[in-house]
């Protein structure tokens, strides 16, 4: 008799979750994923700031299913959903399931804004953050080559939008390596002609966060040169400046967008009832109204959580992904799928060297205790052990010595 078949599309935090929970159930497991890597993300803001290689952040699936005797892997590009005759489309073509854990994820929204979209540099993906870390060094690179002042200036000012977590971190790496490393680089740097702008739209950075960490990293930022610019929007980027609401313009050779994301494309295609942010709804099983063998997890679930929509958070993935394994591994037994309870473990963000927050129930912490924290919670939670050591390794060098060891301009060829 053929065991059940529960197919995962997609093999980040929360596919990769699934498949380990149903390592003794008795079904095959199939993961599908256009790349064959998982990549940590958090840490992926020190690939483009230059401190960590690729290398250090993702390991290939593959390798992290190897101790699944019941799981397979394969690479393919998912394309829809054919619920009614259950079957996973793909670029390779269709795969059938008797049962399917959707979990592809999210992407960077431009609020249909074509200028963001082609002028912008996006922080959700391993290649973008190669990109931004060629563009940065790039632009260090052309400054060399012009006397005039002001073209000067344009090329040495990076724009961050979105002042969330992830904007946060990038904008504060940014002016570390600048100031810290850069500038001992290019000896006849200016550093008064460089700017780090992040601009954000609320009244406030990490709204997420209780006012008094807000405050500290706002501090933070602007210990560490950035100028923050709080209640401004972003109405336009060129390949010359950023359209500010109100008619200010910031010349600019650099801007990166962390201010929208929403659910992948594969919602659409499902048939299924979306919700913001272009997620599916689910019910509190998280199974597909309707569809009872499909389950969403992660950012492309429209899950809820007292009244509100759980956040597009990596412990959110992970517990829905662990649930989801069990369940069906409960379902295939002759059970019943259960309700998700989300559990906060709380939210944190770092500012850069000895400065970060940590929202964690009660306990609030800032400045130099919040980044013990930060690093260590990041360094056990890092894909593997010879990927923590090597992170420990870098992280270390730079904190001692101020200098970030991956500053190259690799382009790879197609």
């Amino acid at each position: 008799m053929n065991r059940p078949r529960v197919v995962i599309a997609g093999a980040g935090f929360g596919g990769l979750t699934c498949a380990r929970a149903l390592k003794h159930a008795p079904v095959d497991v199939l993961l599908v994923d256009r790349n064959n890597y998982h990549l940590f993300t958090p840490l992926l803001y020190q690939v483009a700031s230059a401190l960590l290689d690729p290398g250090e952040i993702a390991r290939p699936v593959r390798q992290l299913i190897r101790p699944l005797h019941n799981a397979d892997f394969l690479q393919a590009s998912v394309t829809g959903v054919d619920l009614e005759d259950r079957r996973l489309l793909t670029d390779h073509g269709p795969l059938h399931y008797d049962y399917l854990v959707l979990a592809t994820g999210a992407r960077t929204d431009y609020f249909g804004n074509a200028s963001l979209a082609a002028h912008t540099l996006g922080l959700k993906e391993l290649d973008e953050g190669l990109a931004i870390r060629n563009h940065i060094l790039s632009q260090f690179e052309a400054s060399r080559w012009t006397t005039d002042a002001s073209e000067r200036r344009r090329l040495l000012t990076f724009v961050v939008a979105g002042g969330g977590p992830t904007g946060v971190e990038m904008a504060g790496a940014i002016s570390e390596l600048i100031r810290l490393v850069l500038r001992k680089d290019y000896r006849d740097l200016d550093t008064n002609e460089v700017r780090v702008v992040l601009i954000e739209a609320a009244p406030h950075v990490l709204v997420q966060f209780v006012p008094s960490l807000r405050h500290a990293a706002l501090r933070s930022l602007e210990r560490k040169g950035v100028e923050v610019m709080l209640q401004t929007k972003v109405d336009a980027v060129t390949e010359e400046s950023v359209n500010l609401a109100g008619s200010h313009e910031i010349p600019a050779g650099t801007v990166i967008w962390t201010a929208g994301v929403k659910a992948s494309e594969i919602g659409r295609t499902t048939g299924a009832p979306l919700v913001r942010q272009e997620r599916i709804k689910v019910a509190d099983t998280l199974q597909v109204p309707g569809h009872p063998v499909v389950f969403v997890i992660g950012d492309l679930a429209g899950a809820q959580h007292g009244g509100a929509p759980l956040p597009m958070l990596i412990p959110v993935a992970m517990q829905a992904g662990r649930h989801v394994g069990e369940s069906i591994a409960d379902m295939v037994s002759g059970g019943g799928a259960k309700a998700f309870r989300y559990k906060d473990p709380g939210i944190m963000a770092t500012i850069g060297r000895n400065s970060a927050v940590a929202q964690l129930s009660w306990l609030h912490l800032s400045g130099f205790p919040g980044w013990l924290f930060w690093l260590g919670v990041h360094l056990v939670n890092v894909i593997s052990f010879r990927s923590r050591l090597v992170v420990l390794v870098n992280w270390a060098w730079e904190y001692l010595f101020y200098d970030r060891p991956v500053r190259l301009i690799v382009r790879a060829r197609q």
